[in-house]
């Protein structure tokens, strides 16, 4: 755990340290945030916070590859080295896009080159966890690994619309990913899981340190190159906790053993997601481009029901927590008790929801 603790907290200082030299960068070379009407900041604000990002994310990595114990993470070092490549294919594309403000397509094609290279190393679903696990042909394996890389990053564009959103919603799925794949690394000593615990650490590291500089009023956004980069990171540690860790030698947990592997991915993406199925079917049931930008995501209906910005993302933070780690629960705790307090937790949530702050506080004065 130490060393994992140390990953994570070496990405965080890293990302600290370097997020003014991005801000700094972004200002010079005109990588600028203007103010539009679908977006809610007022002010003109410097792109590039990924690039502190991904600075944060190479410092972890070159510190974890000097540690004796996590060498079960760089014995494939073909895995370790599409993990690097790909997220700097990526963040050389987001640089450009937050500069020049690249066409979808483009985007999506040059983030498709990132997930199949990452399919191609050897990153990708070698099984469905599934009955008693179904084995995956090579073409279907880089076609599914290739959707979910690219959905993933969508949908962490897609939240990334109020200051600290993005990275706090994805830095608290990245702790219940870590906690998960830390207890099936040691618990089971499945050697597959160790990929994944240290991306989850690197990606709560890199969360926990950009977020001082985000945070409401935000002086630096990530921009598509932090967005894009998180994306692919967290569905890089999904995939290799899901489709390359054996179902059948999880023996012992509170859930079917088959049924938990599925259900933390869907759980820890499942804000996200949510929020990029609403915007598909809004979008084409309008005859619009899907990837058209509009004002009505979930963290927009919040701010139209009253809350404030600080507010609205308070509230998605607490809906990623509960989802997230109430799957990861399930690992340790009978759902004989989960469920419930899942159910009253969530009760207590939309009645938050449903009454901002200062109504709120209207009702309780009375």
């Amino acid at each position: 755990m130490r060393e994992y603790l140390l990953c994570l907290f070496v990405a965080a200082a890293a990302t600290y340290l370097l997020t003014p030299v991005a801000r700094t960068l972004a200002q010079r070379f005109g990588a600028m945030a203007q103010v539009r009407s679908r977006d809610v900041h007022t002010v003109v604000t410097p792109r590039w916070g990924g690039l502190a990002m991904y600075g944060g994310l190479v410092a972890s990595y070159l510190f974890a590859s000097h540690l004796p114990r996590m060498s079960p993470v760089f014995v494939d070092t073909n895995a370790f080295r599409a993990v690097v490549i790909s997220a700097t294919i990526l963040v050389v594309l987001g640089l450009l896009d937050d500069k020049f403000d690249i066409d979808a397509s483009t985007k999506l094609a040059g983030q498709a080159l990132a997930a199949g290279l990452l399919a191609y190393q050897g990153v990708g679903f070698i099984w469905l966890p599934l009955g008693n696990a179904t084995i995956l042909d090579p073409f279907t394996s880089v076609g599914l690994t290739v959707l979910v890389v690219l959905v993933t990053i969508n949908a962490v564009n897609f939240i990334d619309g109020l200051d600290g959103l993005a990275a706090g919603v994805i830095g608290i799925a990245a702790l219940a990913s870590f906690v998960y794949s830390y207890w099936l690394s040691g618990h089971f000593g499945l050697e597959r899981a160790t990929l994944s615990t240290l991306i989850s650490a690197t990606i709560a590291g890199m969360a926990i340190g950009f977020l001082p500089h985000n945070f409401n009023p935000a002086r630096i956004f990530m921009g598509d190159t932090g967005s894009m980069l998180l994306g692919l990171l967290l569905s890089t540690s999904m995939i290799s906790l899901t489709g390359q860790v054996d179902p059948n030698a999880l023996e012992g947990t509170s859930l079917a053993p088959t049924l938990l592997p599925l259900l933390l991915p869907v759980a820890v993406l499942g804000l996200p997601m949510l929020d990029l199925l609403l915007a598909i079917i809004r979008r084409t049931s309008r005859g619009q481009n899907p990837f058209a930008p509009d004002k009505e995501h979930l963290h927009h209906r919040l701010l139209q029901r009253g809350h404030s910005a600080r507010r609205a993302v308070y509230l998605m933070y607490a809906w990623a927590a509960l989802v997230s780690f109430f799957a990861v629960a399930l690992a340790f705790i009978s759902w004989t008790i989960c469920v419930p307090v899942f159910l009253f937790a969530s009760f207590v949530l939309v009645q938050r929801i449903r009454i901002p702050k200062s109504k709120w506080e209207s009702r309780v004065a009375k």
